[in-house]
């Protein structure tokens, strides 16, 4: 007998990790009922959110809804054509589409179609990852003259989003675009102003932008940086692929590269940096000489920051941008050396200006919001009430992606996002937050579909963008291209109907 209690309180403690683990996976107490949780945003940070969910959660049932009748965010419409490898991850989140506790509401728009309050009543988890539709503003003088455009609009533009078919940038009537920032997304608009044509005639751009592109008379392009070239913000592979672009000649001022004690330790702290900043000294060293009538220009502008816009000669269009020169100063607060202007001016000729300098997320209806600094008051995911000591977590309510942590990083970078808001769900469900005994309200997909048939909202599910994703792969055959996108609500719409 007393053996065999032995053997028993051995046996429990073996599986006590187990038991552990089983709770923290989001069983509790009412675990008969499925856990029904919708993401709002179906880019990489909604899918990664959802892989993750139903991985972590055997009754998990999960929703994901875009406003777009395509999935992907970003993937699809951010992501540079040239840059088809960074696109596989597509594959990966179609096999979480393909799941069955998983479902896709294409065309539905978070605000207009239902309501932050409707789909609370319905679901026991809400995940909005919609990451950042809209852009900062400089607020200087002649920023509403024709011809300046966000980067956005312009990747948006040659991607083929529905929003931005109709941009028409105007690229033959100037030799010169400026481009405001040196960032990835900067690097991205340069390099498809600049590259070859018949390299971007096999990728998925857009039609009409290649057409636009193939009869450009743009042949310089500046990367305009308020700092220098040790604070680059963009990353050593996008700089080294935009430094190797066959016909460009990269400009870059001898006097720029010059380091100080400051910029020398940031170099020490970060690898990026260093690498960044000997690729440019390499480029600058390697194209000094190289200056042959038939090349076109890339210039790096290191120490500017742009102060107003001013007209051409007909007076609404673009011509010129005010920049004055900057020098760096220590922060006494944050340390970080940050640019401050000198009283000096200059003005840079172009036709044409695309403003890199971020993206900026919408708040919706009922969703506590900070403008400042443009993200989601939240804890690990958990959505707070304000940023105050006295705030309260809104029960159900979570946030992930570029609205929890802000408009940075890389693709990846929502993996790790993702995990840690899918780790304050489970908790909270094994806690018992979430399903009530006696709740009977949440009736997560059912729910939803009644929600929209009753608003006649004509969503778009998964087999329909398998529809307009064969659409696009076919007509994109006929022209050697991986894919012919259509760019239009109504043609994709039509598509994933038929």
């Amino acid at each position: 007998m007393a053996r065999g209690l032995r053997l028993l309180s051995r046996a429990v403690v073996r599986l006590r990790p187990l038991l552990v683990q089983g709770l923290t996976r989001g069983f509790s107490a009412s675990a008969t009922e499925p856990l029904h949780v919708c993401v709002v945003g179906s880019g990489p940070a909604g899918f990664y959110t959802a892989d993750r969910m139903l991985k972590g959660h055997e009754g998990a049932q999960v929703d994901i809804i875009d406003r777009l009748p395509t999935p992907f965010g970003l993937v699809r419409s951010g992501v540079a054509p040239d840059h088809p490898e960074t696109k596989i991850v597509v594959n990966q989140f179609s096999r979480v589409a393909a799941n069955g506790r998983c479902s896709f509401f294409g065309n539905v728009t978070l605000g207009r179609d239902v309501s932050l309050s409707e789909l609370r009543e319905t679901y026991h988890a809400v995940v909005l990852a919609y990451g950042a539709e809209s852009d900062r503003s400089l607020g200087i003088p002649g920023e509403d003259l024709k011809g300046i455009h966000s980067a956005r609009e312009f990747v948006w533009w040659y991607n083929g989003h529905p929003d931005m078919c109709d941009l028409s940038p105007d690229l033959k009537n100037t030799q010169s675009a400026i481009v405001l920032g040196q960032g990835n997304v900067a690097l991205d608009v340069a390099r498809i102003l600049l590259r070859c044509k018949t390299e971007l005639a096999t990728t998925d751009i857009a039609d009409y932008a290649l057409d636009a592109l193939c009869g450009s008379t743009i042949r310089n392009v500046y990367l305009v940086g308020r700092r220098g070239p040790v604070q680059a913000a963009c990353t050593a592979k996008e700089l080294r692929e935009i430094l190797g672009l066959k016909n460009v000649r990269v400009c870059i001022k001898e006097a720029d590269l010059a380091t100080s004690p400051a910029d020398e330790e940031e170099m020490r702290s970060s690898r990026i940096q260093r690498r960044v900043y000997e690729l440019l000294s390499k480029a600058a060293s390697a194209h000094r000489d190289n200056n042959r009538n038939d090349q076109k220009e890339l210039h790096f502008v290191f120490f500017r920051r742009p102060t107003r816009f001013i007209p051409s000669e007909n007076g609404s269009t673009v011509g010129a941008v005010e920049l004055e020169k900057t020098a760096l100063k220590v922060d006494e607060v944050t340390g970080k050396q940050v640019a401050v202007g000198t009283g000096e001016f200059e003005d840079l000729k172009c036709g044409l200006v695309l403003k890199s300098i971020g993206y900026k997320s919408l708040p919706v209806q009922g969703l506590p919001f900070d403008k400042i600094r443009g993200v989601v008051p939240n804890l690990r995911g958990r959505v707070m009430s304000s940023e105050s000591e006295t705030a309260t977590v809104e029960t159900g309510l979570y946030v992930v992606g570029w609205l929890k942590r802000g408009p940075t990083g890389i693709v990846a970078t929502n993996l790790h996002c993702a995990e840690e808001t899918v780790a304050s769900i489970l908790e909270d469900d094994a806690k018992g937050v979430l399903r009530a005994p006696s709740d009977s309200k949440k009736h997560g997909r059912t729910g939803l579909v009644e929600i929209l048939e009753q608003k006649n909202v004509r969503f778009v599910p998964f087999s329909g963008w398998e529809k307009i994703d064969s659409k696009e792969k076919m007509a994109g055959q006929l022209r050697n291209k991986p894919r012919e996108k259509i760019t239009t609500w109504g043609g994709l719409q039509e598509a994933a109907n038929e």
